[in-house]
């Protein structure tokens, strides 16, 4: 996985007010904190942020410039505006490449289940992420459980899958997918011909 590069700025002020007055410059206030060392409150520009990221899936490496020093990390949080969508506020994890990080990733269930293409059922997705430990360097993007096998009243469990170059914390009991039956509605008859009967 490339790392991505993103400069920023430290902020000597904290606080709503400092925030509000970064968002109005066109920058996202965040703190970068982990790996034993202090936390760091930053800002870093809206549009750049935007542009680094947005065509990254999963948790993208962040080479995080701030005022003459590199940090190597990961975002952890990203806090949205409810109404306008814009991002509030990042939170960044230092990292060591050479050192292997717990972290969840998104689940993505591939192919269409016999039950559903034969006998109607419907695929019911249970878990959306798993928790893995892993390099940085070999997070996957998503964990992809091929479904395809699976018929009505089967399952998939967390035993059933391998994630390459890592360690699969999720318990092995737990159910990513299950197909069910079709729901079938019955319909009432009229109170004439109920009657009627």
């Amino acid at each position: 996985m490339p790392v991505i590069p993103l400069s920023g700025t430290c902020r000597g002020d904290v606080g709503k007010g400092a925030a509000r007055k970064a968002r109005a410059a066109g920058r996202i206030p965040g703190v970068l904190y982990g790996h034993g060392e202090e936390p760091v409150a930053l800002s870093v520009s809206a549009r750049d942020f935007e542009l680094a990221v947005r065509k990254q899936g999963g948790n993208p490496i962040i080479g995080l410039a701030l005022d003459g020093g590199e940090h190597t990390a990961l975002i952890r949080d990203v806090q949205y505006d409810p109404l306008t969508h814009d991002i509030l506020h990042l939170d960044f994890m230092r990292i060591s490449l050479t050192e292997a990080i717990e972290i969840e990733v998104p689940i993505r269930l591939v192919g269409v289940p016999v039950g559903v293409k034969d006998g109607g059922g419907i695929l019911e997705p249970i878990v959306r992420e798993l928790k893995i430990r892993c390099l940085p360097t070999t997070i996957p993007q998503a964990v992809e459980v091929d479904v395809t096998g699976l018929n009505i009243g089967d399952s998939v469990h967390v035993r059933d899958i391998t994630v390459p170059e890592a360690t699969v914390l999720t318990e092995a009991e737990v159910t990513l997918a299950t197909v069910v039956p079709p729901t079938v509605q019955v319909e009432e008859k009229p109170a004439e011909e109920a009657a009627a009967e």
